[in-house]
């Protein structure tokens, strides 16, 4: 079966296809083949576009792209002239489409027809900046591929629906809550997964004996606990606001900050929202930039000034919320740093893991300092040998983490995991 995998962000489209061996409808145990991969970049007047062959570029270009639906128009065209070139022929049999937020209806990822359709669009409202691009792909595969190919929409949320009503409610009037769906979502569920499945191969253990610690660090930023398997807590909430200091977003704050704002600065509750979103956290505390790179050659040999500030809250609420996840587990297997910070950055990852000996939390310098980035799917570790909790870095895999979803969910056809809500 070839599975092409969708990931549609809020101005760039990345894709894999992907191929998986099966013998009479039951998929082989072997690693699946990534036959093609590659992005739509910055969509727009200065599109970036890339394709990859077994791992060398082919195609690497830029041309206007005004909206994801013709950012996948590029995208097939792209996959077909190289296969023609190249070969053998593009045969798609499934596409799966990442989607941020599928609220409370969707438990799991769900063959899209109509009604998935309707209801993804209802959802619009809790991801603005997500859930139009992932319903632009959609529709534009479908013009592409045609109705005959089917589609499978893999949700962020769904892999945190397995955390408890006791991590998951917020304290407010419950029926108000009930009423307008208020509860934690979370959202990188599809990362977060990937990150538990690798790592899980990396100590060749099952991943429903582990307890483990998983971090998405890159300009929007999660932890997650994640017990035997299944997440038990995480850091974003009802949107993808809560948490963590991240690039442009301020993390956790007292809600009372948005009322004083509206009352003191004379704001709406559109702007004040779009301050916490877009120049809060790294950005706003620095006022530099939300690129952690950039911090951190501002902060070099000042430590009084507003970059080095910005770094040292990201360090420390990461570490918090560590601590946090620690106690939520009783101890943890594993901690996992995934994403572009997380991935590409020893200077941060060190500053997070620093004074955590007491938990047996300890890095080797040497092995940190040398894990640069990793591929996809793999992952290095970078504790010390001796350490209680080992601590990887590994290379995020979303596109494959859908593929996989979607080769199920064909393959089984449950029934479907929509559940409609109530009136």
């Amino acid at each position: 079966m070839n599975v092409l995998a969708i990931n549609s962000g809020s101005s760039s489209l990345k894709f894999k296809v992907v191929e998986f061996t099966e013998s009479a409808g039951v998929a082989d145990s072997r690693q699946p083949s990534i036959r093609y991969d590659g992005s739509v970049e910055d969509i727009g007047p200065g599109a970036r576009l890339m394709l990859r062959l077994a791992g060398e570029t082919v195609v690497q270009t830029a041309r206007p792209v005004s909206t994801h639906a013709e950012a996948v128009q590029s995208m097939m065209r792209i996959l077909e002239e190289s296969s023609k070139r190249e070969g053998p022929a593009l045969n798609i049999d499934a596409v799966g489409h990442r989607v941020v937020h599928g609220g409370e209806q969707f438990r799991e990822p769900v063959v899209i027809d109509d009604a998935v359709m309707v209801a993804i669009e209802g959802l619009v409202e809790l991801a603005p900046l997500h859930n139009p691009g992932s319903i632009a792909g959609i529709k534009g595969s479908r013009a592409v591929l045609g109705p005959q190919i089917p589609m499978v929409a893999v949700f962020d949320t769904a892999f945190h629906r397995s955390i408890p009503p006791r991590a998951a409610t917020y304290a407010i009037d419950l029926d108000l809550a009930r009423k307008h769906g208020i509860q934690r979502y979370g959202f990188h569920g599809i990362a977060h997964a990937s990150l538990a499945g690798i790592c899980a191969a990396a100590v060749n253990r099952p991943l429903g004996e582990l307890r483990l610690i998983t971090l998405q660090l890159g300009n929007g930023c999660s932890a997650t606990a994640i017990d035997h398997g299944r997440s038990v807590d995480t850091s974003m909430g009802f949107t993808p606001l809560e948490g963590l200091v991240m690039g442009t977003r301020s993390g956790d704050l007292d809600p009372a900050v948005v009322g004083h704002l509206l009352r003191k600065e004379g704001l709406s509750v559109d702007e004040v929202e779009r301050l916490l979103n877009e120049r809060s956290g790294l950005l706003g505390v620095s006022g530099v930039s939300h690129d952690m790179r950039e911090l951190l050659k501002a902060a070099e040999g000042k430590p009084d000034s507003r970059a080095a500030l910005a770094v040292e809250m990201f360090c420390y609420r990461v570490r918090k919320y560590i601590g946090a996840y620690l106690a939520v587990l009783g101890g943890a297997d594993a901690l996992v740093f995934g994403g572009g910070i997380g991935e590409r950055s020893a200077v941060i990852r060190a500053r997070i893991c620093e004074g955590m000996g007491w938990c047996g939390l300890r890095l080797d310098r040497h092995r940190n300092d040398a894990a640069v980035q990793v591929a996809p799917g793999e992952a290095v570790r970078i504790s010390e040998a001796s350490a209680p909790i080992s601590c990887y870095m590994a290379g995020v895999d979303e596109e494959l983490e859908i593929a996989r979803a979607t080769r199920d969910c064909v393959l089984k056809r449950p029934p479907s995991s929509f559940v409609k809500r109530e009136a």
